[in-house]
């Protein structure tokens, strides 16, 4: 099993978008969550290798994501936008309309549940009644005239409201484009008789996915004049351009990318609307034909898969997956003889269980393929060997279900290596034992030399995944809430840390597709070293080490910039919150002498145990130019102190979960105490972290001056009580459930949509979302503002403002070049708002 090291929607906005359009998912977890790969793996990816369950966010993840979104020529305004608008519209409200938490209303379909099967919780009987005056702008089928025209009339009006601000656009977008090198590959990576990497050229929006024939296990050093017309490697051959994927088209996402065994052929997906449903196509990459896969049995329709796809043991067979009503992906399918008139679909294993995400992976030797469900506590795998995936298509069990037990899997040396939380450890162990079904009773602690367990599961130090090779064991995690790997030989029993300059750094495992590798590609960076690849020794990892690839950051002064890391006392007196610092060295200066105080902009994540990376970001250069401080907030809810960080009953999850945004407040509070004034200080969270920066301005409204709002998953109670939205059923674990009587008071009291103080004076708010966004749905958003401008005591000096793509879903503009207009304009209303506008 391939891994990506995920990290947090943040603050690798762009990075994390640029990768979007190959990998689109992370590997593990269902939440709403925006998803993102880590900066520096954006330097070692040549092809995405996993696709999993969307997230209400995670992004992300890619996969990673932003979900910022477009005010483009594809975005649909009505046509008073070349005019200017004085006022937001205000949509009428439906003061008797209410929408029920409990037990199933009167008329309430029988087939759409309103807890889990196996909760013991009681439901509120009878049913409460909750306000939900705006409740007609939900729209399934994106059709309905009246809430279309309202979009629109809320994009021009953002767009009235930043037209002044054209110009600062286009220069935050000059100097955005600045800092990347456009014309870029990333470090190749050898699998089987050639080297994958991919390319991205000026003035084109997406990636082109290269290989070069493997002459030696080792490449020269790769003298590339930079040119887009030379080659990176000799016999470079671009088997798929996704701008040629993507021409005529206002949106497109690559998913999966997989060549075959034989190296003939290449599998991927591709999304064209925004909404992750992935078509699946085979390219011959001798002959150039590309066949779409249709849905079967004589249907011309096309196949309509969740983006994850995985080959056989030949060239014959592939395995996906398809997705229920509810976008939740359920049923993975066996197709042998794909590319016949008549292939042949077997049904191979199908989660009925609404609270569970299913996920297809194969081994990195090769031997087996995987089914793994999964709620957030609960997880269950599935093996088939590759050997005897023509004889049969009953898949084995490796260990059944156990309320709250999570385990994930690889395969190695004819073992299972097993992380776990099995007996109930705050973090994950790793274990392992033969390869066989019901093996949970044989599961055994992996020891060292000493004989003391490498991972016992305890505080210590967190597992988060686990790369099995020929000769040692790679395992990623945190030590110190810092990202961790260490390499371990089965045959010593040796294990060893890998060890950087840098104290506070980001760090994970590079692409790997080779199971007798002896050298490991670790992707690097920090919040002011631009993104590294360095290839590892396995047997001498310290001292055997080679620079593959380091990011080009054109006119970066890495001395200019400092940073740090820092922790700040919780509320509660007893937890401190780590913060990671960003800024330009003089600006430090006048804060530290006292000289003055200076604005700062604080981002923040805080759920599904996702972790916000102290990772290097140009895309934060322009803010950091104009004088500005960038804060990560590394609050409860997230995993960079473990899962405790997460867990209850001290992280911030079902009960507990106030502490993410007491946590962002007191974060703030020191902030203003000692850097900046409320008036300087803004704040950004995306998805989930959409939903805690709308319920940080809620409590305390008073501590910023400007407030963006991506995708914002901010009508939690609302959405939580109806499992008819997609991804509700399976956040009941993450979240806990509205209808339940042990959830609904406290879900109420943090539940962003109902706690908008009436007469407060709010932050300028300015809220993104896509219309085809299946993760946190277009309406979200727009009742937000809606509610806002009607309680608040806002005037026209703070706007609040809806910015809806109207072609994209929730990772936007899959187009790079977009995706930086986008983010210019998201900073110029920052900006604008916090004064620092030259005028």
């Amino acid at each position: 099993m391939i891994f990506l090291f995920v990290k947090c929607v943040n603050v690798s906005i762009v990075k994390s978008f640029i990768l979007l359009s190959c990998v689109s998912f992370l590997t593990r977890g269902s939440s709403r969550r925006c998803v993102a790969v880590t900066a520096s793996a954006f330097q070692s990816l040549p092809f995405a290798s996993a696709i999993s369950r969307p997230h209400r966010h995670d992004k992300v993840s890619s996969t990673t994501f932003t979900g910022s979104t477009c005010l483009s020529s594809n975005t649909k305004l009505d046509s008073t936008t070349s005019t200017m608008v004085e006022s937001p519209p205000i949509p009428h409200r439906e003061e008797d309309r209410v929408i029920y938490a409990g037990a199933a209303p009167d008329g309430w379909d029988p087939k759409i549940p309103r807890q889990a099967n196996d909760s013991d919780e009681a439901l509120l009987t009878p049913p409460i009644a909750i306000p939900d005056p705006y409740g007609w702008m939900r729209d399934d089928k994106r059709e309905n005239k009246e809430v279309l025209d309202h979009l629109n009339a809320e994009n021009a009006y953002s767009k009235s409201v930043i037209k002044h601000l054209e110009g600062l656009q286009d220069e935050l977008y000059k100097e955005l484009l600045s800092s990347i090198q456009e014309t870029d590959y990333t470090a190749p990576r050898p699998r089987g008789d050639f080297w994958y990497y991919t390319r991205t050229f000026e003035g084109s929006s997406y990636r082109s996915y290269c290989r070069a024939p493997k002459t030696t296990e080792q490449y020269a050093t790769i003298d590339w004049d930079g040119n887009k017309e030379s080659p990176i490697l000799p016999g470079e051959v671009a088997y798929l351009d996704v701008n040629e994927l993507g021409k005529d088209k206002s949106y497109c996402s690559v998913g999966a990318v997989k060549p075959s065994p034989s190296q003939k052929l290449i599998a991927y997906s591709v999304d064209f609307k925004g909404d992750e449903t992935y078509e699946m196509h085979v390219r011959n990459l001798e002959t150039g034909e590309d066949i779409v896969l249709k849905a079967g049995g004589g249907d011309d329709k096309i196949l309509e898969t969740s983006g994850s796809l995985v080959w056989g043991k030949d060239d014959s067979t592939l395995y996906y997956m398809t997705m229920d009503e509810q976008h939740r992906p359920y049923r993975l399918y066996q197709r042998r003889d794909w590319q016949n008139d008549t292939p042949i679909d077997i049904l191979l294993k199908e989660e009925p269980d609404d609270m569970f995400w299913a996920h297809v992976f194969k081994s990195l030797d090769e031997k087996y393929i995987f089914f793994e469900t999964a709620s957030k506590e609960t997880s269950e795998i599935f093996f088939l060997p590759t050997e005897s995936e023509t004889t049969t298509s009953k898949m084995e069990c490796i260990a059944a279900r156990r309320n709250k037990v999570l385990y994930e899997v690889e395969h190695g040396h004819g073992n299972w290596w097993i992380w776990t939380n099995v007996d109930g450890s705050p973090n994950m162990k790793l274990m392992s034992c033969a390869a066989k079904p019901d093996c949970a009773a044989d599961w055994q602690l992996v020891t060292d030399s000493k004989q003391q367990p490498i991972f016992d599961g305890s505080l210590a130090k967190a597992l988060d995944s686990v790369t099995v090779l020929e000769s040692h064991v790679v395992a990623q995690g945190r030590e110190g809430g810092i990202p961790r790997i260490w390499v371990f030989k089965p045959e010593t029993k040796s294990i060893q840390r890998l060890e950087f300059e840098e104290a506070a750094h980001d760090v994970g495992l590079g692409a790997q597709y080779e199971f007798n590798a002896n050298t490991i590609a670790v992707a690097y960076d920090s919040l002011v070293t631009p993104p590294q690849t360095m290839e590892i020794s396995l047997d001498c990892p310290d001292s055997e080490r080679t620079i593959l690839k380091s990011k080009d950051v054109p006119g970066y002064e890495k001395e200019k910039y400092g940073c740090d890391r820092l922790e700040v006392m919780s509320r509660d007196g007893k937890t401190n919150i780590p913060i990671s610092v960003v800024y330009r060295k003089d600006v430090m200066e006048k804060v530290n002498s006292g000289e003055e105080r200076v604005p700062i902009h604080l981002y923040g994540y805080g759920s599904y145990g996702s972790c916000c990376e102290a990772d290097f970001d140009s895309s934060r250069l322009p803010l950091l130019e104009r004088g500005m401080i960038y804060v990560i907030a590394h609050i409860r809810g997230g995993g960079e102190m473990g899962r405790q960080w997460y867990e209850e009953p001290n992280g911030a999850k079902f009960l507990c979960k106030k502490n993410t945004f007491n946590d962002f407040v007191d974060v703030a509070r020191f902030l203003v105490s000692e850097w900046t004034t409320p008036d300087l200080l803004s704040c950004e969270g995306r998805s989930a972290g959409g939903m805690l920066i709308g319920a940080v301005i809620n409590q305390a409204p008073e501590l910023f001056r400007a407030a963006i709002l991506g995708v914002p998953f901010v009508d939690v109670v609302g959405t939580m009580i109806d499992a008819s939205i997609p991804l509700t059923a399976g956040e009941w674990v993450e979240w806990g459930n509205p209808n339940e009587e042990k959830y609904h008071q406290y879900m109420m009291e943090y539940s962003p949509m109902n706690n908008v103080k009436t007469g407060a004076l709010y932050p300028s708010c300015w809220l993104t979302g896509g219309l085809h966004d299946p993760r946190v749905a277009f309406w979200e958003p727009s009742k937000f503002a809606a509610t806002l401008r009607h309680e608040s005591s806002n005037g026209k000096d703070r706007p609040i403002c809806v910015k809806m793509d109207m072609s994209a879903g929730h990772f936007s503009a899959s187009d790079r070049y977009k995706y930086y207009r986008e983010l210019a304009i998201d900073y110029s209303f920052l900006l604008d708002q916090l004064g620092l506008v030259k005028k």
